[in-house]
């Protein structure tokens, strides 16, 4: 092995706690230029009973907060969890809303916060192994009026021969999105993607993107030698990257967690496997006894190294 896995949790950061690095990848993915970035911390206490929550990643670009978030193992929550991390990055913005003042009459006045200066929050589910049986290389959501889902889902008004009744009411749904009265389309801003790194790395589309998937995919590959990342040292940011998760700059622990967390994997594709092989319905029942089987084996890992798998 010449490079540790990219797409473990502790070098996933290592590699993107460098801004350029991660600037780099946010222009790639998204085709934009980034001025500055700002990167935020990435580990909170929600609630009163000190429950927590850490992101792999997060960041403030020019008009929007991001986080990035590594999947690599195979979960049945893992929409739901996910959606709470996208909500969560509006609600932290709350860490420094400004307030401001309204004046109730001469005498007296009340502060609120100002929750016109909340911004668009992007979150990036970078999923190594899993692709909810999409072909494309990534699928986004946003929020829209439901009635446009309503529109597409009306078999009977798609196989009306009126073209002209159809783009009457593809019309007037475009007219509800481009409806910005009081922000609303601040709504649309807000996105949640899945990027499928196995799509990515088999599709092979001209994308700046393609490059950082590759990379990663090869890393995963036990036996990675130098010579399949000579290319990539032709980069700045990339001969970066290579140096952080070469095998020159790891210690006898990164070995043992790399060995513990390969380990972990075989047990979750196991648990996978009986489910696909088996049905639903007898996978959801054996699934319960191999869940804990599977949380057995965790102990073997620290509790630090495993709390994001």
């Amino acid at each position: 092995m010449y490079l540790a896995p990219l797409n473990y949790d502790r070098y996933f950061r290592k590699v993107f706690s460098d801004k350029r690095i991660a600037k780099r990848f946010l222009e790639d993915f998204f085709d934009v230029q980034i001025q500055e970035i700002e990167l935020l911390q990435t580990y909170h206490k929600i609630t009163d009973n000190a429950t927590a929550i850490e992101f792999d990643f997060r960041c403030k670009i020019a008009g929007s907060f991001v986080i990035i978030d590594m999947q690599q193992w195979y979960k049945t929550d893992i929409v739901k969890r996910f959606y709470m991390y996208h909500s969560m990055n509006t609600v932290l913005q709350l860490e420094k809303i400004p307030d401001k003042t309204i004046d109730l009459d001469k005498q007296r006045k009340r502060d609120i916060k100002d929750y016109d200066k909340l911004i668009p929050v992007i979150t990036l589910i970078w999923m190594v192994d899993d692709t909810f049986g999409f072909t494309d290389d990534f699928v986004s959501y946003t929020m829209a009026p439901e009635v446009i889902i309503d529109f597409i889902r009306n078999k009977n008004l798609w196989r009306s021969e009126n073209i002209l009744e159809i783009l009457s009411e593809r019309e007037k749904y475009l007219k509800m999105l481009d409806n910005k009265t009081r922000k609303l389309n601040y709504l649309q801003q807000n996105r949640l993607i899945y990027a499928f790194q196995k799509n990515i790395v088999k599709n092979e589309k001209y994308s700046k993107y393609l490059s950082w998937f590759q990379l990663a995919e090869k890393t995963l590959n036990k036996l990675n030698k130098k010579g399949w990342f000579d290319k990539y040292l032709k980069d700045e940011i990339f001969a970066e990257i290579v140096r952080r998760i070469s095998k020159e700059n790891l210690k006898e622990e990164d070995y043992t967690y790399i060995k513990d967390y390969n380990l972990f994997w075989e047990q979750v594709k196991r648990f996978e496997d009986a489910l696909l092989n088996e049905g639903r319905e007898e996978g959801r029942e054996e699934g319960i006894e191999i869940g804990v089987k599977i949380q057995e084996e965790k102990q073997h890992l620290s509790k630090d190294e495993i709390k994001n798998i």
